[in-house]
């Protein structure tokens, strides 16, 4: 058998030229190649700039796009501070800022805070220090957080164009759904179904986001006359809906359906169900709210929020400009039937 020969691929790399190489190409110091090349509004001669210039073109210099930042004080960073990077809510709104700054050459940190108001504090300062052109805050805050005197006194002083994308404790424009509304037409949707001992599972205690979604449930429940009282500590993560699901079987009396304050947890707690053999939703029905792609893959019935888009229009407004003023903007959301709910049978 003969072997075919394969070609052999010399790779040259050409060296990375310095501000040092530059300035003794130019016979400059190396502090005039770098007002130069840097954008400095220190003066500096025609000749000499020209001769800057030169040295950089021929020795093939790319500027360091932090030095840039540092002497303009503004960079292409956009900061996207998640309260859970493994979280698909929070993916796919990172995705959405990516799509639109990405493709227009920004940089786009995404920076998970744990919901830590102490680490968002953090990663706020770190930003400030990169000159951040925007930041975007993903997840809501937790109003009595000991953290939000300093978190709002740091966000003033970073000079970045900050966008909020759920309820915060400082000036910024905000780019949210109405979460309370999307709780209420899912367990409206519920109750139209015949269902009338319905479940809450909680998102995590104190945030925001989660006492929205808890005061929807509570509404819809109230304007059907219906009891609110079926109600359990959860989060925003599948660990969290396990527990519920298990604790709602080690009740008597099971619920007609459950409504999980996020899909995760509504995807826990319909995992917990059918390890029992609870028929789902044969006897009970599961729905959650967010319409994430996990709740697709089981055919989850939730709300649809408009992750991606809600990432996109905070990188639009970061983009415009500083002059365009903080505002408020409301995404529209929608209910999404699918297998985990059903017409209640008759008792």
């Amino acid at each position: 058998m003969s072997r075919v020969a394969r070609p052999r691929v010399a790779w040259q790399t050409r060296p990375i030229a310095s501000l040092a190489d530059i300035s003794r190409r130019a016979g400059t110091s190396v502090a005039t190649a770098s007002r130069v090349l840097n954008g400095s509004t220190h003066p500096v001669s025609a000749e000499t700039r020209a001769r800057v210039l030169a040295a950089a073109a021929d020795l093939g210099y790319a500027p360091s796009a932090l030095a840039q930042a540092l002497v303009s004080r503004s960079s292409r960073i956009i900061g996207v501070i998640v309260n859970d990077i493994v979280d698909p809510y929070f993916a796919e709104i990172a995705r959405g800022v990516e799509d639109v700054a990405g493709r227009m050459g920004y940089l786009v940190m995404v920076c998970n805070a744990d919901r830590r108001p102490e680490a968002e504090l953090q990663y706020v300062r770190a930003l400030r220090e990169y000159h951040a052109l925007g930041i975007v805050f993903a997840g809501s805050g937790t109003p009595e957080s000991a953290e939000n005197a300093a978190l709002d006194a740091e966000v003033a002083a970073a000079g970045a164009r900050v966008v909020a994308l759920a309820q915060r404790e400082f000036p910024a424009h905000l780019v949210h759904v109405d979460n309370a509304a999307a709780a209420y037409d899912v367990t409206d949707y519920l109750i139209s179904l015949g269902h009338r001992r319905i479940a809450f599972v909680a998102g995590p205690a104190g945030l925001a986001t989660s006492l929205q979604r808890e005061r929807g449930f509570g509404a819809a429940m109230e304007a059907a006359g219906l009891p609110d009282d079926l109600r359990l500590a959860g989060g925003f993560d599948f660990e969290a809906g396990l527990a519920a699901g298990r604790e709602l079987l080690a009740r008597r009396a099971a619920p007609d359906a459950v409504v999980a304050a996020n899909d995760e947890a509504a995807i826990g707690v319909l995992t917990a169900l059918r390890q029992a053999a609870v028929d789902v939703p044969g006897q009970v029905s599961v729905a959650g709210i967010d319409d994430t792609r996990p709740a697709r893959f089981v055919e989850l019935t939730t709300v649809n929020l408009p992750l991606h888009d809600l990432g996109a229009v905070a990188a639009r407004h970061i983009l415009a400009g500083e002059d365009e003023a903080a505002g408020e903007v409301v995404l529209p959301h929608r209910l999404v039937p699918r297998r985990t709910t059903a017409r209640r049978s008759a008792p």
